[in-house]
C-alpha cells in the first residue's frame, strides 16, 4: 500500500457536474481529490481487506442475534424500550439487508482493524461505486495507468445482483432521503440506479414528503402507497421520532431493516469483543461503565453509542484527551471505550478504508483521508487502484 501522485484528469470537475456529483468540492475545499491516489497489491486487497470484511460481517450477524435476544444488551445499546419488539421481530423475520460499510485502519501490513460499522445509512456510495470507477477507466484509456491495473470495485454489480435476489422483476421500491442534501441524494440515486438495472421500479420522494393514508400506510409525494422503502434516515433517529408509532401499522418493508439499529451502534464494538475476544481484526472495546475497561489502561478512544462523521469522539492518551472532534447532540449518549489504533500517515494525511458489504459479502472499497487523527465530515475521498 502506497500513496502516489498522478495527474488530474482534464475537466474532471465538468464531468462531475454533468454526472450530478455536485459536492466534489465543499466549503472551498476539495472533497474528491485525485491529485494523489492509493495503490495496493492484490494480496493486500484479497487477504487483508476483502476476506476479513466478509468474516467481520458474519460475526456482526452473530452479534445481532445475541443482542436482540437480550433485554440487557438492548438497553445498553439504548434501543428504546417501546420499539425493542420491532427490532427483534425484524431479525426473527429475516428482513433483508442491502448494504453497509466497515471503517478499517490499515497500513498495508498486518491485519486491518475494525474501527466501526456503518451498517444502516452509510454514504459515499456514489463516489465509491461509480465516480472512482470512471476515474480508473479514464486513466487506463489515456495510459496514465498500466494495462492490467484494476480496482477493487464490484459495488454496483453486487447491488444489482442483491436487488435481483430479493425482489421479483417489476417490484416497486421507494427511496427517500432528506431533501436538499446532494450527498444523500447521490446515495439513494445510486441505489435506485441499481434497482432499475435489476428490473425493479424505483421511485424517489423527499423524506419530509412521506405521508400517511387514512388507514395508516405510508404514501409518497404522488400519493402512491409505499410497500418497500429504502430510507437514508438512521434508525437511532427514526426510533425516537414521533413518526415511529406508525411503523407497525404501515406494513412497509424497511431497508435497511430495523435490526440494523443494533449494528450501526458503537455498542456493537464491546459486544463483538466479548464474543470474539482476540480476533485479529477487532480492537478491544468495553462499555464505559464496565469495570473490565481497565484492561485498556489510560490510552483509548471514547465514542458515543451514536456518532456520525466523527462527531463527539475523543482520543485519550496517558489519561489526557489529546484530540477531540466537535461535540454535538451525540455527546449526550452513553459511551464505549475502544483501544486506540493509530491510522497510518501518508504525506500528512491519514486514510481510513471504507470496506463495502453488499448483502453479506465485501464488494469494494472507498478511501477517505484527513489531516486529523479523527476522520470527519469534510475528509477527502481518494481513488485507488491495484497493481501487481
Amino acid at each position: 500500500m502506497q500513496k502516489i501522485t498522478l495527474p488530474e484528469r482534464p475537466q474532471w470537475r465538468d464531468k462531475a457536474q454533468e454526472l450530478g456529483f455536485t459536492f466534489a468540492d465543499m466549503h472551498g475545499e476539495p472533497y474528491w481529490d485525485e491529485t494523489s491516489v492509493y495503490q495496493f497489491n492484490l494480496r493486500q486487497i484479497e487477504d487483508d481487506i476483502e476476506d476479513p470484511s466478509t468474516e467481520l460481517h458474519a460475526m456482526c450477524r452473530e452479534a445481532a442475534a445475541a443482542i436482540v435476544a437480550s433485554q440487557e444488551l438492548m438497553e445498553k445499546l439504548a434501543i428504546p424500550e417501546e420499539h425493542r419488539d420491532l427490532v427483534a421481530n425484524s431479525w426473527a423475520n429475516n428482513e433483508p439487508e442491502i448494504y453497509g460499510r466497515f471503517d478499517l485502519a490499515y497500513d498495508g501490513s498486518g491485519p486491518a482493524k475494525m474501527l466501526e460499522y456503518n451498517a444502516d445509512t452509510p454514504t459515499s456510495l456514489y463516489e465509491s461505486a461509480s465516480f472512482q470507477w470512471s476515474w480508473l477507466e479514464d486513466h487506463l484509456a489515456t495510459g496514465v495507468l498500466n494495462e492490467g491495473d484494476d480496482q477493487f470495485n464490484g459495488i454496483h454489480e453486487a447491488l444489482v445482483a442483491r436487488f435481483q435476489s430479493l425482489f421479483a422483476k417489476d417490484t416497486d421500491l421507494h427511496f427517500t432521503a432528506i431533501g436538499g442534501s446532494p450527498e444523500d441524494y447521490a446515495t439513494v440515486e445510486c441505489m435506485g440506479w441499481a434497482a432499475r438495472e435489476a428490473g425493479l421500479g424505483a421511485h424517489y420522494t423527499d423524506l419530509e414528503k412521506v405521508a400517511l393514508s387514512t388507514d395508516g400506510q405510508f404514501l409518497d409525494a404522488e400519493d402512491r402507497v409505499i410497500g418497500k422503502l429504502f430510507k437514508l434516515y438512521p434508525w437511532e433517529d427514526l426510533l425516537r421520532d414521533d413518526y415511529a408509532i406508525n411503523l407497525k401499522a404501515a406494513d412497509c418493508l424497511m431497508l435497511e431493516p430495523a435490526w440494523k439499529a443494533v449494528l450501526s451502534n458503537k455498542g456493537l464494538l464491546p459486544v463483538l469483543w466479548q464474543m470474539f475476544e482476540g480476533h485479529p481484526n477487532l480492537l478491544p472495546a468495553y462499555f464505559e461503565d464496565d469495570a473490565a475497561k481497565s484492561a485498556l489502561g489510560e490510552t483509548f478512544v471514547r465514542k458515543p453509542l451514536f456518532s456520525r462523521e466523527g462527531a463527539s469522539i475523543q482520543i485519550v492518551e496517558a489519561g489526557e484527551t489529546t484530540e477531540a472532534s466537535p461535540n454535538n447532540d451525540y455527546a449526550e449518549h452513553a459511551k464505549i471505550l475502544q483501544a486506540y489504533a493509530p491510522l497510518p500517515e501518508f504525506a500528512g494525511f491519514r486514510p481510513v478504508i471504507g470496506s463495502w458489504i453488499i448483502g453479506t459479502e465485501c464488494a469494494g472499497i472507498g478511501i477517505r483521508e484527513d489531516r486529523s487523527r479523527i476522520t470527519q465530515d469534510l475528509s477527502r475521498f481518494k481513488p485507488h487502484f491495484i497493481r501487481d
